[in-house]
């Protein structure tokens, strides 16, 4: 439970303590003016009534922020599986080019003579080493910054965000 709502909690347990206690005073009969008329009842017992519509209306407020902060984090989270899916396909099609390149090298050095071969291998492996290189850097980068967003969402709905929104 939050700490707002437990100090809720704990005011409306001693409001609701002061009222047993004082029972007499809350029930009496007053005249209250309503600006137009005027009407004799419990003044205590209305100012009770107001407070638990109050706090109602408080609970019904904080369901419907959490169901739209839930439904906001399934969304991001749909995005997100879009995004992984497209980031997993465009990966996949990276590592076939680089197969048929690959193999369109491998069969131009079976065909030229062997002295050359062997520098030409050396130098298709020194490439094969960077473009693997590269590809982990990146990939390393995307998952940094997917993972930073994730935290930065959810520092934002657990209320944990310590820094204030961009100005608009």
């Amino acid at each position: 439970m939050r700490g707002r709502n437990v100090f809720l909690l704990v005011l409306v347990g001693v409001i609701s303590l002061l009222a047993w206690r004082n029972w007499a005073v809350f029930s009496e009969q007053k005249t209250l003016s309503l600006f137009f008329t005027e009407v004799t009842v419990p003044f205590g017992m209305t100012l009770l009534i107001l407070m638990a519509a109050l706090v109602v209306i408080y609970f019904l407020y904080t369901v419907g922020l959490e169901t739209a902060a839930l439904l906001e984090v399934k969304r991001y989270a749909r995005e997100l599986l879009s995004a992984r899916k497209l980031a997993d396909e465009a990966e996949a099609s990276r590592f076939s080019e680089l197969k048929k390149w690959l193999e369109g090298e491998l069969a131009a050095l079976k065909a030229q003579s062997p002295a050359g071969l062997e520098a030409k291998l050396q130098a298709l492996l020194e490439r094969i080493d960077q473009a693997e290189h590269e590809l982990r850097e990146d990939i390393e980068k995307a998952g940094n910054t997917l993972a930073a967003y994730i935290g930065e969402l959810e520092d934002q709905l657990t209320g944990q965000d310590k820094h204030p929104p961009p100005p608009r």
